[in-house]
């Protein structure tokens, strides 16, 4: 079941729309396959290519997307497990800036993306249907757990879309 946008902030539903399909399970396994099948078929230099001054590399790209998919589901978890403290939003660009990744070996990079998304695989296999629904607030925003599944899987399809038509 795809996610209510109407109980979604506006700026997620891009994400959302990005990520086809109706089950959220297959969605994240054939994704998770693909991007790796994808990232592993990238070379040293585009690792480091950037399409224009000031903007990330691939490799840091693909930091920003490991970190954010920890973050969703993070939140996920926490409105799953009825937390009801609101979590902070995170700037993007500061947690770069602090991630050092051109000490980061590609390969460990690619690695971690896999387990961070299989581990995500099974902590949304083992919500069930109150969990998905559950309401929390994130970034001083209401929205639920159901719709940071398909965020991340959005996310990760947007990156993506701008990896092939920005960067080769």
């Amino acid at each position: 079941m795809r996610p209510d946008l109407k109980r979604v902030p506006v700026y997620y539903h891009n994400y959302i729309n990005q990520a086809i399909g109706e089950d959220l399970n297959h969605i994240f396994s054939e994704q998770a396959a693909s991007f790796r099948t994808f990232l592993d078929s990238l070379t040293a230099s585009q690792w480091d290519h950037r399409y224009a001054s000031g903007k990330w590399s691939i490799k840091e790209l693909l930091q920003h997307i490991v970190d954010a998919e920890r973050i969703f589901a993070y939140r996920a978890l926490c409105i799953a497990r009825k937390d009801t403290t609101p979590l902070p939003g995170f700037d993007e660009n500061q947690y770069q800036d602090n991630a050092k990744t051109e000490n980061r070996d590609w390969k460990d990079l690619v690695e971690e993306f896999s387990l961070v998304r299989a581990s995500n695989i099974i902590l949304f296999r083992s919500f069930d249907e109150e969990q998905l629904e559950a309401t929390g607030t994130a970034s001083d925003a209401s929205n639920y757990v159901r719709a940071f599944g398909f965020i991340m899987a959005g996310h990760v399809a947007h990156h993506l879309k701008i990896i092939k038509e920005r960067y080769l």
